[in-house]
C-alpha cells in the first residue's frame, strides 16, 4: 500500500486544487475522529485520502470503471455517487489498498449503508463534517460528533435525505437503508 506522502502526491495529480485541499481536511478530521472513537487514525487518513481519487474522472470513465468492476448496479443513479465506489476500485488496483474497511470507507462515503463499520463511520461524518463545510446544520453536526458517531451520522443522513427529496433527487437504496437504520439516533 502507498504510503502518506505517495498518497498524497497522487491526490494533487488527480485532483483539482480545491478538491484536493479538501481531501487533506477529510484526511485529517478522520484522523482525529479515529482517536477519538478508538479506530486506527493511520487507517483513518489513508482512508480520507483516497476517499475522493476518482472525483475528478469524466463520467464516462466513471461508468467504464464501475463496469469493469463488478459495480454497474451504480450506473442507475446519479452520477454524483460513482466517484466513491469507482474511488475504492481504483485505491485497490493503482495503489495497493486491500483492506477492506479502507475500499469499504471509500466506497460508501457518499451514500453510507446500514450499519457501517467504524471506520467507514468516522469518513462518512469527516467528509460532511470538514471544517470548511458550510452546509445548513454543520455546526449541530459537529458538536454532536464530539459526543456519539451514530447520533452525528443520523443527523447527517437526515440532512442529506432533506436536501436529496427538495431537490427531486432519487436516494441511492444504501442511503435510504442507512437512514433507516440510524434513524432511531436522532433525538426526539
Amino acid at each position: 500500500m502507498m504510503d502518506h506522502e505517495q498518497l498524497m502526491a497522487l491526490g494533487k495529480q488527480m485532483l483539482k486544487p480545491k478538491r484536493y485541499e479538501h481531501t487533506l481536511r477529510v484526511a485529517d478530521e478522520s484522523a482525529r475522529l479515529a482517536k477519538l472513537y478508538g479506530a486506527d487514525s493511520q487507517l483513518a487518513k489513508t482512508a480520507g485520502y483516497l476517499h475522493d481519487i476518482a472525483k475528478n474522472l469524466t463520467d464516462e470513465k466513471l461508468a467504464a470503471m464501475l463496469r469493469d468492476g463488478g459495480e454497474a448496479g451504480y450506473l442507475g443513479y446519479s452520477p454524483y455517487v460513482w466517484h466513491a465506489p469507482a474511488g475504492a476500485l481504483f485505491s485497490k488496483e493503482h495503489c495497493q489498498v486491500h483492506n477492506k474497511d479502507i475500499l469499504d470507507a471509500i466506497k460508501y462515503h457518499c451514500t453510507g449503508r446500514a450499519e457501517m463499520g467504524l471506520l467507514e463511520s468516522i469518513v462518512f461524518l469527516a467528509d460532511y463534517i470538514e471544517p470548511n463545510r458550510k452546509q445548513p446544520g454543520v455546526e449541530e453536526i459537529r458538536k454532536v460528533a464530539e459526543t456519539s458517531l451514530e447520533a452525528a451520522i443520523a443527523k447527517t443522513l437526515a440532512n442529506t435525505v432533506a436536501y436529496l427529496k427538495a431537490k427531486g433527487e432519487e436516494l441511492h437504496p444504501d442511503t435510504l437503508k442507512a437512514y433507516a437504520h440510524y434513524h432511531h439516533f436522532l433525538e426526539t
